[in-house]
């Protein structure tokens, strides 16, 4: 037994309003430069729906993830080393920039200075790409709040396994968000995909990166990642990805997309799993098995053998502390926290908990009481189309994991309701569930009411550590950082300089910065930074132009 660290996430669906302030706060965290205009690390898509990019579940045509070969091993779907030498200049197993959306600004310059006349002036939209008017067509949450609807449905590649009365019946069936971040998998098959060996999982925490100096722009990794969490930076001529905020989490601090979460629905902390038999896990025969596999491999931070094991690893004693403290171990064990596509084999490890949702919502737009236990489970029972899609997502389609866990949820609230509206402690509904009270009740804090210390428990990274950390850090720092760089067909020549107006950061630092304002004409006093002479900001002058440092305009410098 090898006991190894991976720091981990849960996410809580029935929590998710999809308001996008994971995606927003990620994108000024991480993605605020040029060459990743298109990229999300984060998103937030609507179920049913085609995700983003779009049909990135297709396996068949993308090739992502591992596949059981007939001895009973695993390999990469996309080819092994000869085959990505064949195709190394030339990758056709990749979305294109329709499949994920050509990002846009708008001239609002227009708007400021174009001259007075009968029509309101337009700011047409330009592409952050060529500079050029552009039609708008598709985005990242295009079909936001459109699950089920008959303008998606039918490039949902899961709904695509279903047949077509169920499809018909999803419109009527119940909509959900699924916010996404890389998987950060035990098995990554990005990591595999690698040709120039750029991509790697850190040893002591299981975060997936990308060394910036290594990269060399194959884009392998894009297609072996099945998830489609691996981007491509069309200025830098280098792959990035989610990168679990690595800087926040060596201190003990949760990722902003955590930290900003409205609904609080997301959970951090470590487990502890047996790396000799990951290979093992992702190589049973039967897709279904792959939950309860990867499941196995998880160990009891509390079992005593575990802790010498994890000890002898080199596991620091308040990294095991934490991992005893973690939420993710402890909804793990409740069994409620799902995988996204299983099937895969990469051992993902950002898990869900599916929504009860929209199950409460048919039961009560029946009339009937949405919080009793006997109808839940009812409900939960006739209303197989939801679940299907659930376990198409969660469990290679294995329905029984879906169903347990839904009832567990139902079971929650059906006896936390008769806490608190009849102070009555219905054991029966627990043991329904396979759960006694004092379980469900625990459960209830960490779902519903768990303080910021209890969702997230972040052991942070050790002063012995520092320098191998360092050594291995991501370095997307800053535009022209370290990795960032370079001329010639890999580096920063590769990409256009960024073209019109895009608001972002480090444009409003060059306004901030310039020695005239972006609109001829006029001078914006809070953009404005002292810097330089601007036309109409200052009186002319008999003696001459003054600067605001004093000195005229026609002075020499004297030493």
């Amino acid at each position: 037994m090898r006991v190894m660290a991976q720091m981990s996430m849960i996410m809580n669906l029935d929590k998710c309003i999809g308001c996008h302030t994971c995606s927003v706060t990620c994108k000024q965290a991480w993605t605020n430069r040029s060459g990743v205009e298109y990229v999300w690390f984060n998103n937030v898509e609507t179920r049913p729906g085609v995700g983003y990019p779009r049909g990135y579940e297709d396996q068949d045509k993308w090739g992502g993830g591992w596949v059981r070969t007939k001895r009973g091993r695993i390999k990469l779907r996309s080819g092994g080393r000869l085959a990505k030498l064949a195709r190394i200049f030339s990758n056709p197993n990749l979305p294109g920039i329709h499949d994920y959306y050509e990002p846009w600004t708008y001239d609002y310059d227009m708007l400021i200075n174009a001259p007075r006349t009968a029509q309101t002036p337009v700011a047409r939209p330009k592409s952050l790409l060529t500079g050029e008017d552009m039609k708008i067509s598709w985005s990242a949450n295009w079909d936001d709040d459109l699950g089920g609807s008959l303008e998606t449905m039918q490039q949902d590649p899961i709904l695509a396994k279903m047949s077509e009365e169920v499809k018909a019946e999803f419109e009527k069936a119940f909509m959900f968000y699924l916010p996404r971040i890389c998987e950060h998998c035990l098995n990554p098959s990005c990591v595999a995909s690698c040709p120039s060996g750029a991509m790697y999982k850190r040893a002591e925490d299981g975060i997936v990166l990308v060394d910036q100096d290594q990269c060399r722009g194959w884009r392998m990794c894009v297609s072996g990642c099945p998830y489609k969490k691996v981007y491509f930076n069309h200025r830098t001529g280098k792959a990035e990805k989610c990168t679990f905020c690595y800087p926040r989490i060596e201190v003990g601090l949760p990722t902003v997309c955590s930290e900003t979460c409205v609904g609080r629905l997301r959970y951090l902390g470590i487990v502890l799993y047996d790396a000799d038999r990951v290979a093992e896990a992702a190589s049973v025969e039967d897709d279904t098995a792959l939950l309860q596999a990867q499941r196995d491999i998880i160990l009891d931070p509390n079992d005593p053998a575990v802790i010498e094991a994890a000890r002898a690893g080199d596991i620091p004693e308040d990294w095991i502390e934490a991992a005893q403290r973690s939420p993710i171990w402890k909804l793990m064990q409740y069994e409620v926290a799902l995988p996204l596509h299983p099937e895969y084999r990469t051992m993902p490890m950002v898990w869900y908990i599916p929504p009860l949702s929209p199950v409460v919502d048919v039961v009560t737009g029946s009339g009937n009481d949405g919080e009793d236990a006997r109808t839940l489970f009812a409900a939960i029972d006739k209303l197989r189309i939801p679940i299907g899609y659930l376990a198409e997502l969660f469990t290679a389609g294995d329905v029984a994991p879906v169903d347990a866990a839904l009832r567990r949820l139902a079971a929650m609230r059906s006896y936390m309701r008769g806490i608190n509206l009849d102070d009555e402690r219905d054991e029966r509904i627990a043991n329904a569930v396979g759960m006694s009270g004092a379980e469900i009740e625990e459960m209830y804090r960490l779902l519903a009411i768990a303080k910021y210390e209890e969702r997230y428990v972040i052991p942070s990274a050790h002063t012995e550590q520092a320098h191998a950390l360092e050594e291995m850090a991501c370095s997307l720092d800053f535009e022209g950082g370290p990795g960032m760089g370079g001329a010639g067909p890999f580096g920063s020549s590769s990409g256009q300089s960024v073209p019109v107006a895009v608001e972002n950061f480090h444009m409003l630092q060059n306004r901030q910065t310039a020695d005239r304002p972006s609109s001829p004409g006029r001078v914006n006093l809070l953009n404005w930074d002292g810097n330089g002479t601007p036309d109409g900001l200052f009186p002319p002058s008999t003696m001459g132009d003054v600067r605001p440092t004093g000195k005229r305009k026609d002075d020499k410098d004297k030493g």
